[in-house]
C-alpha cells in the first residue's frame, strides 16, 4: 500500500523550502537586467533632445578692426573715416516653423526610445518566464524519473522473483533493466535543461553564475486570461510593438513637413557698433538670407526622400501590426490547446492510465498477466505524466509570449 501512496502522490502537492516566487524573480529583472538599464538611460538621453532641437542656433560674436596706414589696431583711428574698432553680434534664425517641427521630431524619437525600452522591459520578463516554466519542467521531470526508477525497480525485483521459480522469463528482467537505463539517459537530458536554464536565469537576473533557483513544486496550468479579441484589442491599445512604429511614422511625416520647409530661406541678423576715435562712431545692422538657390537639386531630393521614409515607416507600421497580431493568434491558438490537453490528460487519460497500471500491476503480481501488459501500462502512465507536465509549461510559456506581444504584463 505504501509503495501505490508513493507511486500516485503528484510531485507537486508539497511546495519547496525556500521557492524563489517568479513574481520576486521578475521585479529582480526590472531592476538589474542590463538590457532594461541600458534602454532607460537611452530614454533619458533622448528626452534631453527636444529642448536642444527646438532652441536657436548660437549667435556669433565678431570682434574686428579696420585701419589706415599701418596693420594693427586702432591704426588712423579718427583721422581716417574708415579706421574703427567694432564688435558685432549676430544670430541665425530658422524659417517660421523648423524651430517647432524640430522639437516635434526630437519628442516622436523620445517616445520611440521609451517605446524601445517597453518592448525591451516585455522581452526580458518573456524570456524570464519562459526560462523559468521550462527550468521547472526539467526539475519535475526529473523527480518523475526518480519516481519511475523505483518503480521499475519494484517491477524488477518481482520478475527476478517470478523468474527466480520458473513463472517468468529472462527477457523480462532484461527488458526492465534497459528502461532503466534509458531513465538515466533521460535524466541526464534534463537535468542539462535545467542547467541551461539556470544560465539563462542568471543571466537575465545579472548574477554571477553558480547560484540555484528553487521553484515551488505546485504549477497548475490555470485559465487562459482573456478572449482572443480582447487580447488584440489590449495590443492594439497598449502594444509598445505598435507604438513604436506609430511613434516613428509619425517622426517620418514631421521630417518630410520639415524638408518642405526648407524651401523657405533662413536669415541671419546682424547688428554691430564700430569705435572711430574722435569722429561719431559708427552703428551697422543687416539682415542676411541664405537663398534656396539650388532647389530643384537640394530640397526637391530632400523632399522626395523624406516622403519616401515616411512611406516606408507606415508600410513598416502595417507589418509591424499584422506580424504582431499573427503571433497572438499563434500563442493564443498554442494555449488554449494546451489547456485542452492538460485537462484532457488530468480528468481522463492519466486517471484511466493508473488504473490499467494499477489493474496489470496486480495481476502480474498474481500470475494473471504477462509482463508486456504490465510495462505497457507502466511506460504508459510514465509518458502521459510527463506530457501532462510539458502541456502545462507550454501553456505558461504561451501565455509569456502573449505578455510579450500585447503588451499587459499580468500580475
Amino acid at each position: 500500500m505504501d509503495m501505490k501512496v508513493r507511486h500516485w502522490v503528484w510531485l507537486w502537492l508539497a511546495p519547496l523550502a525556500g521557492a524563489q516566487p517568479l513574481s520576486t524573480l521578475v521585479e529582480e529583472a526590472l531592476r538589474n537586467n542590463r538590457e532594461i538599464l541600458a534602454a532607460q538611460k537611452k530614454v533619458e538621453a533622448m528626452r534631453q533632445r527636444p529642448a536642444r532641437e527646438s532652441s536657436l542656433p548660437d549667435p556669433s560674436l565678431s570682434l574686428g578692426w579696420a585701419s589706415n596706414g599701418r596693420p594693427w589696431p586702432g591704426a588712423g583711428l579718427g583721422v581716417n573715416a574708415t579706421s574703427n574698432l567694432g564688435v558685432m553680434v549676430s544670430q541665425e534664425v530658422p524659417a517660421p516653423g523648423k524651430r517647432k517641427l524640430r522639437g516635434e521630431i526630437a519628442d516622436k524619437e523620445a517616445a520611440a526610445a521609451f517605446d524601445e525600452y517597453l518592448v525591451t522591459r516585455l522581452r526580458v520578463v518573456s524570456r524570464l518566464k519562459q526560462a523559468y516554466h521550462e527550468l521547472h519542467h526539467a526539475a519535475v521531470a526529473i523527480g518523475f524519473v526518480d519516481r519511475y526508477q523505483e518503480l521499475l525497480e519494484n517491477i524488477l525485483r518481482i520478475s527476478e522473483a517470478r523468474y527466480a521459480v520458473g513463472r517468468g522469463a529472462q527477457q523480462d528482467i532484461l527488458r526492465a533493466q534497459t528502461q532503466l537505463a534509458i531513465f538515466e539517459t533521460g535524466r541526464v537530458r534534463y537535468e542539462q535543461e535545467r542547467e541551461a536554464r539556470q544560465i539563462e536565469i542568471d543571466a537575465l537576473l545579472n548574477r554571477p553564475h553558480g547560484g540555484r533557483i528553487e521553484i515551488p513544486a505546485e504549477m497548475t496550468a490555470g485559465e487562459m486570461p482573456a478572449p482572443l479579441e480582447d487580447m488584440l484589442a489590449q495590443a492594439r491599445a497598449h502594444s509598445p510593438l505598435v507604438g513604436r512604429g506609430r511613434d516613428v511614422v509619425q517622426g517620418n511625416e514631421l521630417a518630410a513637413s520639415l524638408a518642405r520647409k526648407d524651401y523657405a530661406p533662413d536669415y541671419t541678423i546682424s547688428g554691430g557698433y564700430f569705435n572711430q576715435g574722435g569722429m561719431p562712431p559708427m552703428w551697422e545692422a543687416r539682415v542676411d538670407f541664405k537663398l534656396p538657390a539650388y532647389f530643384w537639386r537640394k530640397q526637391r531630393a530632400a523632399v522626395g526622400e523624406r516622403e519616401a521614409s515616411a512611406s516606408q515607416a507606415r508600410h513598416e507600421y502595417a507589418a509591424a501590426v499584422l506580424e504582431t497580431e499573427a503571433g497572438i493568434r499563434e500563442q493564443y491558438s498554442e494555449a488554449a490547446a494546451a489547456r485542452k490537453l492538460v485537462d484532457l490528460y488530468e480528468k481522463s487519460v492519466i486517471p484511466e492510465a493508473r488504473l490499467a497500471y494499477e489493474s496489470a500491476l496486480a495481476g502480474y503480481q498474481a500470475g494473471r498477466a504477462d509482463f508486456i501488459a504490465l510495462f505497457t501500462s507502466f511506460t504508459s502512465v510514465m509518458d502521459y505524466e510527463l506530457m501532462d507536465h510539458e502541456e502545462i509549461m507550454r501553456f505558461h510559456v504561451a501565455l509569456a509570449k502573449l505578455e510579450e506581444l500585447t503588451g499587459v504584463e499580468s500580475k
